[in-house]
């Protein structure tokens, strides 16, 4: 089972971000040219004004937004983990909520409120703040407001458990309360925080939506916008989308190898015996200026985006309340409905192919002993950290060869291709879902039951999955939820005459019609989350009462 699931993972994943470097050598030779890449391609990204202002606004958005998206997650996981008060699961419920919304979504809200004709100025009069926010300081700011839900989850986490007696050695030592943080708690910290940190950086630097629904109003390209202009100019330019594809992937090694380097020399296991669950306690004075400001930041940070698509999808241009742009939605050409139908279909599919390579890969993590475990473990990840944009040009290169014809398997031009994109971008999030369940049942149930004679099938089915239901369920889901929204792998990989729901959204926004575009984002984004939670009721085990149980 181990070298089935890292051939799957090696034609799914590594496979494509291969063929993108490959490219830059050879360019050409997926196609049948057989020359030597002329590498001074690659230095172009400083001579070229497009190649060199889009390396550095993508240097300078990933920069900007981890430092102040790092910064924000902290303090708010830090507020959150100490202190309970009204409104803070609204605080956790919103984390949620910007983590699971693409990113195009909430940066057309963002559009809507502060374009120069926009809500801000139609119903607020603020003329000027379209001035303020579409600068490389606005952007940054709103990608900020986007992406600390990252490191806000992943600091919030690292301090669900604490050890008060080295704190307490502190205070006793004279230590003052800021003292005490800097010297003691953060540095133990230090792993969440450069985790937290570089999961910003890399969902920036490869963030797409962003640059693509700004563009409308302000020009502003990036890398993942410059590969994508590439491949859409005539006559496409792979070569040129594989060379920008190397410095975006080059970014985001870069920023692994300072976590690892930040990092290797110390050890941060300070769990012990005494360690006890943190508790978020009442403050003692102050509790309603907490609530004022987080319904602040919430109205910021949800309000703003959401709210504006609401507004302009019931109002248009700052007339009466309407609804025929939700009733032009579904007529004339009908390309919501054939996107939503075509997004949905797509996502389930995906979904359930994902679940069963993600399901197969946390066993042999989990359970096997297969030598190479730690490669499949790192080849499941990669998909997390290189952007959609980039790996569909892999898959540009791998599945649009003349040969594949010959034996059914040109996808290229075909649905499939956006299936198989979807399963390697949602392989990370179900395998880390499922190993997180798997790591709690023992070994040695499934020994017993081979001992027994059951076959790997009959313990899975009998003993594994039962115990597991539930994260299968919620990883499955995860999977359809981000599968229907991916709008990178779409705009690179759609089939002619085939749209899908983001693409539909995004070139609505492209044509400034912000109405009907926010109108389509939220009855789309109705449909999927009613489709979710009603596959949840279905399908999620019911709790036994205990008297039932006994």
């Amino acid at each position: 089972m181990g070298w089935l699931v890292l051939a799957v993972l090696f034609l799914l994943i590594l496979l494509p971000l291969t063929a993108v470097v490959i490219q830059v050598l050879l360019p050409g030779v997926f196609f049948g040219q057989w020359v030597i890449g002329d590498l001074s391609l690659l230095l172009d990204v400083f001579r070229r004004p497009l190649w060199r202002v889009s390396l550095q606004h993508s240097v300078t958005l990933g920069l900007g937004t981890t430092l102040l998206g790092t910064a924000l997650g902290i303090a708010l996981a830090m507020v959150r983990a100490r202190w309970t008060f009204p409104t803070a699961r609204l605080l956790d419920m919103t984390v949620w909520l910007l983590i699971i919304t693409p990113s195009f979504i909430l940066a057309q809200g963002w559009v809507m409120f502060a374009s120069a004709d926009g809500i801000a100025a139609q119903w607020f009069g603020w003329t000027g703040l379209h001035r303020l926010v579409f600068t490389p300081a606005g952007l940054i700011a709103i990608m900020t407001l986007s992406k600390f839900p990252l490191a806000y989850l992943t600091v919030y986490t690292a301090l669900e458990w604490k050890v008060e007696r080295l704190s307490e050695a502190a205070r006793l030592s004279g230590g003052s309360p800021w003292t005490v943080w800097r010297t003691i708690q953060a540095p133990l910290l230090l792993p969440a925080f450069f985790s937290g940190a570089m999961l910003v950086f890399m969902d920036t630097v490869g963030d797409f939506g962003l640059p693509a629904s700004i563009a409308t109003v302000f020009r502003f390209p990036t890398l993942p916008y410059s590969i994508y202009t590439a491949l859409y100019t005539s006559p496409i330019r792979f070569d040129m989308a594989g060379a920008l594809s190397f410095y975006l992937v080059l970014l985001i090694a870069l920023a692994m190898s300072v976590q690892l380097y930040a990092m290797r020399k110390s050890r941060f296991d300070f769990l012990s015996g005494r360690a006890t669950r943190a508790n978020a306690r009442k403050p003692v004075k102050g509790a309603s200026i907490l609530v004022v400001c987080n319904v602040a930041f919430l109205a910021v940070v949800l309000g703003i985006p959401f709210g504006s698509n609401l507004l302009m999808s019931v109002t248009g241009n700052g007339g009466g309340i309407t609804l025929k742009y939700y009733r032009a939605l579904f007529a004339g050409d009908g390309n919501l409905a054939s996107g939503l139908a075509h997004s949905l279909e797509i996502a389930a599919v995906a979904a359930v192919i994902g679940l069963v390579v993600g399901f197969l890969v946390a066993y042999v993590l989990t359970y096997s002993q297969f030598k190479l475990r730690k490669a499949i473990d790192v080849i499941s990840l990669v998909s997390l950290a290189v952007p959609g944009i980039v790996l569909g040009i892999g898959y540009i290169f791998i599945w649009n060869q003349k040969w594949l014809q010959s034996i059914g398997l040109l996808l290229y031009g075909t649905p499939w291709i956006l299936i198989l994109a979807s399963v390697a971008g949602a392989i990370p999030v179900i395998t880390r879902v499922v190993v997180g369940a798997m790591a709690k049942v023992p070994q040695q149930l499934l020994s017993a039951a081979q001992v027994q004679g059951a076959t790997f099938r009959q313990r899975v089915a009998t003993v594994l999955a039962p115990l597991i239901k539930s994260a299968l369920l919620s990883a499955a889901l995860a999977a359809f939820g981000a599968s229907v929204f991916d709008l990178a792998i779409a705009s690179v990989l759609y089939p002619p005459n085939f749209m899908t729901l983001p693409v539909v959204i995004n070139k609505a926004f492209e044509n400034l019609k912000f109405s009907y575009a926010a109108a389509a984002t939220l009855t789309g984004g109705g449909i999927v989350i009613a489709i979710i939670v009603a596959l949840e009721l279905l399908f999620k085990p019911k709790k036994r009462s205990r008297r039932a149980s006994i």
